[in-house]
């Protein structure tokens, strides 16, 4: 496969970065230091996912494919049901919004949202990828693809959630479990 091939794959892998980066972009209402962190994690997990599949691809495959889904739906739901919960709680009861630019929410979002990738790391071999070092082109694209669509959904998110007079806490959690379950549906 050459570039054009992987740039697309690339891609369709930062679809979910990109969703959930709106997701937390509607909710924080601002850009900044922590939207590059957002953006370097999720790249960096983008990329390393399938280099763990690639690598795992022998020994693991089919227990990794059995149960990748399920990990990412969990997840997904977990914080978008928490986001939901905290939106709709009284303000008199909420001890503080959920932040979803806290680097542990960040460090579960950007495992989420790449664990699917692994399968992708499965068939690097049909992609004519036999070697790390043949792989190292393209997870540095998948990276950086990551990064960039993580980028400009954070900014799309707040420029809506700016916009927004609803309130977002509850909107960004229904985006969470629509991803999600799009996950789980289309593996199962």
């Amino acid at each position: 496969m050459g570039f054009t091939g992987f740039f697309f794959l690339a891609l369709a892998l930062a679809m979910d970065c990109f969703s959930v980066s709106i997701t937390c972009g509607i909710a924080d209402k601002r850009m900044g230091r922590q939207s590059l962190v957002m953006a370097l994690l999720f790249g960096f997990f983008q990329a390393l996912m399938p280099f763990i599949g690639m690598l795992a691809e022998g020994l693991f495959r089919a227990q990794i494919e059995q149960i990748d889904h399920w990990i990412a739906f969990g997840l997904l739901a977990f914080l978008g049901g928490k986001m939901i919960w905290e939106g709709f709680r009284p303000e008199c009861d909420k001890p503080h919004q959920m932040n979803t630019s806290s680097l542990p929410t960040l460090l579960t979002l950007s495992v989420a949202t790449s664990i699917d990738a692994l399968s992708v790391g499965f068939t690097f071999a049909s992609f004519g990828v036999r070697s790390v070092a043949q792989a190292v082109w393209p997870l540095v694209l998948i990276g950086v693809v990551s990064l960039v669509m993580s980028l400009l959904g954070k900014y799309l998110g707040v420029v809506v959630g700016r916009q927004l007079r609803l309130p977002a806490e509850p909107i960004g959690g229904a985006i969470l479990l629509i991803i999600g379950v799009k996950v789980l549906v289309s593996h199962l």
